[in-house]
């Protein structure tokens, strides 16, 4: 039976640091990540794609404060326009490998509890850096919320709630099963709230490494693919005692984010994700880089990232 894996993309990997998030730039990142996901398709996998859109969204809503000579739309619908056009340059990107129709893109809702903490508590940066009286500014005057962003600057900060469910899951696993690469759950997915009888959209942007996670346990698939900067997660980053890790056991990764080796605004997201998928049944969780994505996966040998193995049948290689 042909085993499933779902990608996490960040969105940072289509629009780089240093990049202004050209279409030029997008599809030259785009092609770059096709072929790395083309490499775990060659390998005998079915390949569920799910992408970051901070940059993409946060870029859109400042076109949309831009001029007032059509009305700007709520955070919810800019998430819906992400999925379209990060959607289109994954799904090119692939097609120009392996063929016309190969890759299809779905428009993914999900589902969120009103009442989740995160909405008074904002924390998911989108858009471009801000140094600090020009972020103060743009808080002052437009009522965002900013907070400083990895020692690079300033960047506004949306609420990310826990997505609790996929309302296209029938339709993506149809998909599926039918033989297409699908690109779901851009930038998270559509955030969703149940109000009463009715459903109305929420101004959120999804984590999509935790979306990554729900659709991956949905679906039943065997292996979830963290697609990252680094070759490997390390153990004490930063210090002189840094170390990589290369195989591990679920276990072993949950100590490691119990000790607080991984902060919560950079590799503890992607682990939790990991040890959840792991303990709703998954096989794999992968961290690495694209370049790896392939060689990790299978774990034919030489130069791999970062496997997290539920059981500890091969635990330790690697390190």
């Amino acid at each position: 039976m042909t085993k499933t894996a779902v990608v996490a993309l960040g969105g940072n990997a289509l629009t780089r640091t240093g990049q202004s998030g050209t279409c030029d730039e997008m599809l030259a990142n785009a092609a770059a990540m096709a072929a790395a996901v083309n490499d775990v398709i060659e390998a005998g996998w079915r390949v569920v794609i799910v992408h970051g859109n901070g940059p993409q969204v946060g870029n859109l809503a400042l076109q949309q404060e831009a001029t007032t000579m059509v009305p700007a739309q709520p955070l919810a619908l800019l998430n819906a326009m992400t999925q379209g056009l990060l959607g289109s340059l994954i799904a090119r990107a692939v097609d120009l490998l392996r063929g016309p129709g190969t890759a299809a893109a779905l428009i993914t809702h999900v589902t969120v509890d009103p009442a989740d903490p995160a909405f008074g508590s904002p924390s998911k940066p989108i858009g471009p850096f801000f140094g600090a009286t020009e972020a103060q500014r743009l808080a002052a005057n437009r009522g965002w919320v900013v907070q400083p962003d990895s020692g690079r600057g300033y960047r506004r900060v949306v609420a990310s709630p826990e997505p609790t469910s996929v309302i296209e899951i029938a339709a993506l696993r149809a998909l599926v099963d039918a033989g297409h690469l699908v690109i779901a759950g851009g930038g998270g997915g559509i955030p969703i709230a149940e109000t009463g009888t009715r459903s109305v959209t929420v101004d959120a942007v999804i984590d999509k490494d935790r979306a990554a996670g729900l659709i991956a346990r949905l679906l039943g698939a065997q292996a979830l693919l963290l697609v990252t900067a680094v070759d490997r997660v390390m153990l004490d980053f930063g210090r002189p005692t840094q170390s990589e890790l290369g195989t591990i056991t679920a276990a072993e990764a949950a100590r490691h984010l119990g000790e607080g080796q991984f902060p919560p605004g950079s590799m503890g997201p992607k682990i939790e994700a990991a040890l959840r998928f792991l303990a709703d049944g998954g096989e794999l969780a992968v961290v690495t880089s694209p370049g790896l994505l392939a060689a990790t996966l299978t774990g034919d040998g030489g130069r791999s990232g970062t496997r997290t193995e539920r059981t500890p049948s091969q635990a330790g290689q690697g390190r």
